[in-house]
């Protein structure tokens, strides 16, 4: 199996974690934005990633892969079977990818990707918007929400944990990290999802490489 993107994509991201608690093999071949790679373009007709090659089975989004994937490879079950679970956790991955990543994107795009990645100034207006008025009202959400047992649905690790926390490590790279004063509970969620087996050798190898592309002039 190959998987199409780059390990800063909060999408991607919570595909690999998924792809880490399931124990599936793949290879990740970076892409970029807008890259024309034929594989990748074959895979993705928007150009978007993540994007999957199973074995010529061609798909892409986040979600609709680990849909598929599930479907495959479902042991241990990362959405439940339950239907009222099923729906939260389903919930939840439409409010990490559209929502949260949607404002940690912002931030992202506009003072990291823009200028380093793409050379041109970004929007630090917008990014500055999204921080001060966005950004707390979805962490004031998450820290009502997040249980006692630490997991967002079921009292055990699901996708959702993983499509919430995704977004984070943009934020992390843009210096907007979590008030661990002013949201504890939200703190201490996201430092235990992202330090997990299936994701913490992903999130080392972000930090080196965002290192370098933030040291560089």
């Amino acid at each position: 199996m190959i998987i199409y993107g780059s390990v800063v994509s909060p999408f991607v991201r919570k595909l690999l974690g998924y792809l880490g608690e399931k124990g599936i093999d793949f290879e990740l071949k970076g892409v970029g934005i807008g890259d024309p790679d034929p594989g990748f373009r074959a895979a993705s007709p928007l150009g978007k990633m993540p994007a999957m090659d199973d074995d010529g089975f061609l798909l892409a989004d986040s979600s609709a892969i680990i849909h598929y994937l599930e479907a495959r490879h479902p042991e241990p079950p990362l959405i439940p079977a339950d239907p009222q679970q099923r729906g939260r956790v389903i919930w939840w991955d439409e409010f990490g990818d559209t929502v949260f990543a949607a404002c940690s994107g912002k931030m992202f795009f506009n003072r990291i990707v823009s200028p380093k990645f793409l050379g041109r100034e970004g929007d630090l207006a917008a990014a500055a918007q999204a921080e001060a008025e966005e950004l707390p009202k979805l962490l004031d959400y998450l820290e009502s929400a997040i249980p006692a047992s630490g997991y967002l649905v079921g009292d055990r690790f699901t996708l959702a944990d993983l499509a919430v926390a995704s977004p984070l490590m943009n934020l992390r790279h843009c210096g907007a990290c979590i008030d661990a004063a002013k949201h504890p509970k939200t703190a201490a969620w996201s430092e235990a999802i992202l330090s997990r087996p299936s994701l913490a050798p992903w999130v080392e190898k972000e930090e080196r490489m965002m290192a370098k592309v933030l040291a560089a002039v």
